[in-house]
């Protein structure tokens, strides 16, 4: 491994001098400065690990020096060095964002003590993000996050489909994700550096949604003052993508079908047959089947749109995603607002499993927002999500109440929740952690999250009397 680099600034030039020696001595590799200008000079040419700057010196003091640095954008970890009447401003100076401070005259030991602390917490700090990406790559199939097994089927069906033409129906309850599936079928697809063009159909009335799709002619109706392109027209070459088609009138439904079958349409007021190439998603959360017996839905059109299906399972049917989905909201949230929260406290990763989520994703995300506008702190407690996920406070759930008389089912149960939180909801590295497969930890967490207590089935080691299946796995 290479010798950590450590920049020392100081504009005494024998105490500089003398530090330098003691560290190169350690086997730091050392470079030198006489003041904030140079160190500043030297960042870019050295790129240090941490940098050693006295406060009080000529030409630039070491807080300007750290503030400048960070402008600059140095991830370099500072340590300050000030005398006894400077401790003050050491601490305005970690208020700016310098890692520690030492007070002259300088202890060699304590030195070392400080700088190896430093160089660890910044090695950890590299180590979580490391596994942070890695979790977030494994964990995304383009912006949609999640590893549970219905979805990595879903996965399948997108990359399969995605390179042909075939229309794709994709159905599930609000706020599954229905438009991030539709937005990977046109990413997987070779339509890609083409339109992707999306039509909320629930939110125009008939009249409004068919100029909207079909565009319209001059003088077609009262306020068309000029001729207007539908979002077909604009689409071409593209993905048209329908949310909630099962909201479209009959009158819409026969143009629709029209332009399935033929590729071709007219504007509204129109009489000219335009014909255009486009791919065609649509999405509901309705039960079309249903909604053909019931004769609000053309059986025709229904069978166009279902050449490939896919179907979004529920929050509440993936639960082992929860975590993953809560570390994205929680990093996505803190840097919107500003604020520093990157964590949970003990209890909140189960007050969310325990939740079934009628809204979905789009709860879940609703919630942890909230949660960071609200939070006092840099961790998320039970008191910052909305009420009805508080439920009433659990009694005698602390780790060493568990312990006597409690199964091993509960232990395990405790273990695993406490662990996630630790690590801010990472199944992997909780499996790394507790010594089992992240397989084990994934369909724990289902179980959990369906109301299961933990109890053994027949009051035996939980593993025995309920196998885990094989096919809950990745």
């Amino acid at each position: 491994m290479s010798a950590q680099r450590i920049l020392v600034v100081d504009d005494e030039g024998n105490a500089r001098r003398a530090i330098a020696t003691i560290l190169g001595e350690e086997g730091y590799e050392v470079a030198e400065a006489a003041n904030g200008e140079e160190g500043l000079a030297r960042l870019s040419d050295f790129s240090p690990a941490v940098v050693l700057t006295d406060v009080r010196m000529p030409k630039m003091d070491g807080l300007t020096f750290l503030q400048k640095a960070r402008e600059q954008g140095s991830d370099a970890t500072f340590i300050v060095m000030t005398a006894f009447a400077s401790v003050e401003t050491a601490v305005e100076a970690m208020r700016a964002g310098a890692e520690n401070y030492l007070v002259k005259p300088l202890d060699a030991n304590a030195v070392l003590v400080v700088l190896s602390k430093a160089l660890e917490k910044r090695a950890l700090k590299r180590e979580a993000e490391t596994l942070r990406e890695q979790v977030r790559q494994r964990t995304r199939f383009h912006n949609i996050i999640g590893e549970a097994p219905q979805l990595q089927g879903i996965y399948e069906v997108v990359r399969r489909a995605a390179s042909t033409r075939a229309t794709v129906l994709i159905l599930g309850e609000s706020g599954t994700g229905k438009e991030l599936i539709a937005q990977a079928i046109h990413q997987e697809s070779q339509r890609r550096d083409k339109p992707f063009v999306k039509v909320h159909c629930a939110a125009l009335s008939e009249n409004l949604l068919e100029s909207e799709l079909f565009g319209h002619e001059k003088g077609a109706f009262t306020g068309a003052l000029a001729r207007k392109e539908g979002r077909f027209e604009l689409a071409d070459g593209g993905t048209l993508f329908l949310d909630e088609i099962g909201e479209i009138s009959p009158a819409v439904q026969v143009k629709l079908l029209r332009v399935l079958q033929q590729r071709e349409f007219e504007r509204v007021g129109g009489t000219q047959s335009l014909k255009v190439d486009v791919r065609i998603v649509a999405a509901t959360h309705r039960d079309l089947v249903a909604e053909v017996k019931a004769g609000r839905f053309r059986e025709d059109l229904y069978y166009r749109l279902n050449v490939v299906a896919v179907t979004l399972p529920p929050l509440r049917e993936r639960k082992s995603d929860i975590p993953s989905l809560v570390s994205h909201f929680l990093e996505k949230y803190s840097d919107a607002y500003g604020k520093d929260v990157r964590g949970l406290a003990p209890g909140t990763l189960q007050a969310m499993l325990s939740y079934d989520w009628p809204g979905n994703i789009r709860e879940l995300e609703n919630a942890i927002e909230r949660a960071v506008v609200l939070a006092g702190g840099n961790e998320l407690t039970t008191d910052d999500l909305p009420p009805v996920l508080r439920g009433p406070r659990p009694t005698g759930s602390s780790p060493s109440s568990l312990i006597p008389g409690a199964t091993l089912a509960q232990i395990e149960r405790e273990a695993i929740l406490r662990t996630l939180e630790m690590v801010q909801g990472s199944t992997t590295r909780a499996a790394e952690i507790l010594g089992i497969s992240v397989r084990k930890v994934q369909y724990r967490l289902k179980e959990y999250g369906t109301g299961a207590t933990g109890k053994p089935a027949a009051g035996g080691d939980p593993d025995e009397e309920n196998p885990e299946p094989e096919t809950a796995s990745e």
